[in-house]
């Protein structure tokens, strides 16, 4: 296996754990889940995947487009995460849960964008 595929592989691990995670929970029968599970929970756990996509991608500052694709490719994981809640027993896929999935995913990302713009601009003028 070459370097570059190696890092590849490391970097995504986490995303591929956390997606794994959120298939597991979104697999508990409605009477299993803790709460009701509520608008924050979904709200947190894909701020934390849309994180986990921006490090994996390992952008750059100024790269916005693929901060859309981040987004993007959160907000379509929320929309299989749904439809899977359909064969779930006592579960059913609800739009408004994607919607805050997405909005959780724009907070991620987002989140990590301006970190690393900061980050650049203080390397920036370090020099």
């Amino acid at each position: 296996m070459s370097p570059t595929a190696r890092d590849r592989m490391i970097r995504w691990a986490p995303v591929v754990v956390w997606t794994c995670a959120i298939f597991a929970g979104s697999s508990l029968p409605g009477s299993s889940v803790p709460g009701g599970y509520s608008f924050q929970g979904h709200l947190a756990e894909y701020a934390v995947l849309g994180a986990l996509v921006m490090a994996a991608l390992r952008l750059r500052p100024g790269r916005w487009t693929w901060v859309l694709v981040a987004v993007a490719m959160c907000s379509a994981y929320g929309v299989t995460d749904e439809f899977h809640q359909a064969f779930v027993p006592g579960r059913t896929p609800d739009v408004l849960d994607w919607v805050v999935d997405t909005v959780g995913a724009v907070a991620g990302v987002g989140s990590v964008a301006v970190w690393l713009a900061w980050r650049a601009r203080g390397r920036a003028t370090a020099r």
